[in-house]
């Protein structure tokens, strides 16, 4: 059985704790290797070999960073397929969907190839007589990333280019669920001239989390999961005098106001709901329907969920299993919780026959109309592929339903109405908002992050914010003598 290991100075090695964790492959429902835990000798070995990188790679050209960064970018669009063969293998994702994952993340690759001019400081001359005032940015040195099983390829990839472009050495803890494509990662870095020790992978459960928390030599932590766990990173990381980006969970609802077209909508519900079996943080979990177009909007769902292949990634399939037996027993369950509460399952997913191994962790796609307010279904963050229904009866309904959410990550409204998607966009407490596109996860050179328990920290992902939060900037007051004073002076002449 293959074993997963560390990368820590420019190799992989195995774990020496004699704690391992169990790698499945989703679609078979079995075992297909095992990650090591690091121990406390292994975070400080791992943090240690960053610390001794940095100082050379902070030294580094601009010129020359950018020429590795663009190396990397080329080398990942060339043999991509690669990695996302790995992505559907441990996560379960089908192969277009892993695609997708890293064209998105390539996309903040080749953001940071411009990072010269992000890196760029301020001057004022003459700020006071003969005394000038300037900026200049330089990196913070060993940068911790712990990133989520659902998108094991993209969401490193919001920071790590970032970070690196601009001149720190990092440590990633990747998901124990699905660890092999941080590696790939890492291999292909190294071939892409990256020094040894500014790209490590540190694989583990909480102990290898709480050892990049906690560690004095760590400057900051991004994170990307659940909001219980973003507010309990946040909060250590920042008792320990750590710069944090912790983003959070959601539960991103899709306002339908009576004048949208409602084929767009049913198309956009269905693959912003079930797309990647649900698992993403971006996805719409709640359609808000403006009556009286419920009764409608539900059939066209209905019969488009019906067209939905399930099956192993691998093969020509719509939507994959669940990560984990425990993910999708979890997920089932609030199905059955839906029922309990009085709701109406329409579509159940938990009878799928899926085109795979009976034994892999299989959940078909699932919709619930008038699901009570009070209900866990509509209250959680699912991470699955139940999609809920809730009716209103105005638009002023829907956006108090939305602002009143514990969540701020993302939402959609669907309308032809020009002045109602301005009125919405202005008043809705959320921090991405689409207007009839239903997952609006910002280009790389915007930011990503949402409000309230969506994000904790100031700080989005990728994008200008992602630069400001991975450099620290120094003010400089100078003062030179004139020259003109006397004596020698062989410059070119001035007026």
């Amino acid at each position: 059985m293959d074993v997963v290991g560390h990368w820590t100075n420019g190799a992989e090695i195995e774990s020496a704790s004699g704690r391992f964790g169990e790698v499945f492959n989703p679609a078979l429902g079995e075992v297909i290797a095992k990650v090591g835990f690091a121990d406390q000798a292994e975070i400080a070995k791992t943090i240690a070999s960053a610390k001794a990188a940095f100082p050379a790679w902070r030294d580094t050209t601009l010129a020359r960073r950018q020429a590795i960064i663009f190396k990397f970018r080329e080398l990942l669009d060339s043999r991509k397929g690669e990695l996302a063969e790995i992505i559907t293998r441990e996560h379960g994702k089908v192969l277009s969907d892993a695609l997708g994952e890293i064209t998105r993340g390539q996309e903040v690759v080749e953001f940071a190839c411009g990072m010269p001019h992000l890196l760029k400081g301020e001057y004022s001359e003459n700020a006071s007589t003969n005394v000038d005032v300037y900026s200049i940015k330089q990196p913070l040195g060993v940068v911790g990333i712990i990133s989520p099983f659902n998108f094991p390829a993209m969401v490193p990839m919001w920071f790590f280019p970032v970070a690196i472009a601009a001149g720190n050495a990092v440590v990633l803890k990747p998901s124990e669920k699905d660890p092999s494509a941080a590696i790939w990662m890492a291999q292909l870095w190294k071939e892409a001239g990256l020094p040894d020790g500014i790209f490590n992978v540190l694989q583990g459960d909480k102990e290898a989390v709480d050892g990049l928390l906690t560690h004095p030599d760590v400057a900051s932590i991004s994170f990307v999961g659940s909001t219980p766990i973003a507010q309990y990173i946040y909060e250590t990381a920042a008792k320990h005098g750590k710069r944090v980006q912790a983003l959070g969970g959601a539960k991103n609802h899709m306002l339908v106001l009576p004048d949208a077209d409602l084929d767009l909508v049913a198309d956009s519900a269905v693959n912003a709901g079930f797309g990647s079996a649900g698992e993403r943080c971006m996805a719409i979990s709640v359609v808000v329907a403006v009556e009286p177009v419920a009764d409608s909007l539900i059939e066209k769902i209905s019969s488009r969920m019906a067209q939905i292949k399930v099956g192993d990634g691998r093969r020509s399939c719509d939507m994959g299993p669940l990560v984990t037996q425990v993910h999708r027993d979890k997920v089932q369950s609030y199905i059955a919780a839906a029922e309990q509460d009085g709701a109406s399952v329409v579509v159940d997913g938990r009878g799928v026959v899926p085109d795979g191994d009976p034994r892999g962790f299989w959940l078909g796609p699932t919709l619930i109309d008038r699901v009570p307010l009070s209900s866990k279904v509509y209250k959680e963050e699912i991470f699955g592929p139940v999609l809920s229904v809730i009716r209103v009866n105005s638009y002023e309904e829907g956006l108090q339903l939305i602002n009143s959410g514990e969540f701020g990550n993302g939402t959609a409204i669907f309308t032809n109405d020009g002045g109602a998607a301005r009125k919405f966009q202005h008043e809705v407490e959320v921090g991405m908002i689409g207007i009839n596109v239903p997952i609006p996860v910002p280009v790389a050179y915007f930011s990503f992050g949402g409000w309230k328990h969506s994000l904790f920290g100031d700080s989005r992902a990728h994008g200008e914010e992602g630069f400001r939060f991975f450099t620290q900037t120094k003010v400089i007051t100078s003062r030179w003598l004139d020259p003109s004073h006397g004596g020698l002076n062989l410059g070119f002449p001035q007026n």
